[in-house]
């Protein structure tokens, strides 16, 4: 009789055995951390100067604003720099996720310009997760103003700069964000003593102050300058303003051009002398194809 009651509660367990072992490897891969993307690094694509590792989402048109007024040193007569500007006009668009594309046009020496900026790897947390988020950007510029050097050296080709970076970044809190920018900048055509590559590391960050406020810093440090012709590395400081779907980014600079070839190659400002630009950029982004559900 015994074994009768035995026999069919042995044949219970024998099939359940596997079913709570499956139970047990579900729940162990439940409490196991999934892999979520950090986003929101910065407010905007570029923290000053600079691309940032931020991209846009696919579909955006991003039209970008930047404004910038004359030397604040240059006292009553220019309105403390109020009565000079220098602007670029832009759009960026997002082609996916990881790739955005971008032109401008600048009135310092009538410049166009054009990026590319891709993303390699985005900081997550998790399984799989990096700590870093890795961008790789480079563009053209195209100088169209009059030339002043000689005529034989108004080509095309003499023209033109290129230059390439390297982003990388990481929030490290929902407060603070820092990135690296190691960046190379080619001119076919260069002032006598001038190498034709600049090197140069770039440094910037995000501290958020409130919901929609940041303070932002973007630094370039020149490493093989000629020192005979006065330049300086360029520094801006400023703040993100967050306004539904624009954002206002008013900062004080030393820079000179808005394109990374202008203002890595060509800052002749020095913040030591009161050769401080204030300037505002705006960026307003449109929706211009439905998102992918």
């Amino acid at each position: 009789m015994r074994i009768k009651l035995a026999l069919p509660l042995l044949l219970i367990f024998a099939g359940a055995k596997p079913l709570l072992a499956q139970d047990i490897d579900t729940l162990l891969n439940e409490q196991k951390p999934k892999k979520e993307y950090v986003t929101a690094s910065f407010k905007s694509t570029r923290i000053i100067m600079t691309h940032s590792i931020e991209m846009l989402k696919p579909g955006i048109l991003d039209f970008r604003i930047l404004h910038r007024f004359g030397n604040v040193n240059s006292g009553a007569g220019e309105f403390f720099g109020l009565d000079q500007a220098t602007i670029r006009l832009g759009l960026d668009y997002g082609i996916s996720n990881n790739f955005t594309i971008g032109i401008g046009r600048g009135n310092y020496r009538k410049e166009l310009d054009g990026f590319l900026k891709y993303r390699l790897i985005q900081q997550a947390t998790g399984i799989g997760a990096s700590p870093i988020s890795l961008v790789l950007a480079g563009g053209t510029t195209l100088q169209t103003a009059k030339w002043v050097g000689a005529p034989k050296d108004e080509s095309f080709s003499n023209r033109l700069g290129y230059y390439g970076q390297i982003l990388a970044g990481r929030k490290f809190s929902e407060n603070l964000t820092l990135q690296l920018t190691p960046t190379i900048v080619h001119r076919n055509l260069v002032p006598i003593g001038d190498p034709n590559d600049m090197y140069a590391l770039g440094a910037g960050g995000r501290i958020k102050l409130s919901h929609r406020v940041s303070f932002n810093v973007d630094y370039y440090m020149v490493f093989n300058k000629d020192k005979s012709i006065k330049t300086y590395n360029p520094l801006s400081i400023g703040f993100d303003i967050e306004t539904g779907g624009h954002v206002f980014q008013l900062h004080l600079t030393n820079a000179i051009g808005m394109n990374e070839r202008a203002f890595i190659t060509e800052t002749t400002n020095r913040w030591s002398k009161g050769d401080i630009q204030f300037g505002f950029n705006i960026s307003r982004a449109f929706q211009v194809k439905k998102r992918k559900f």
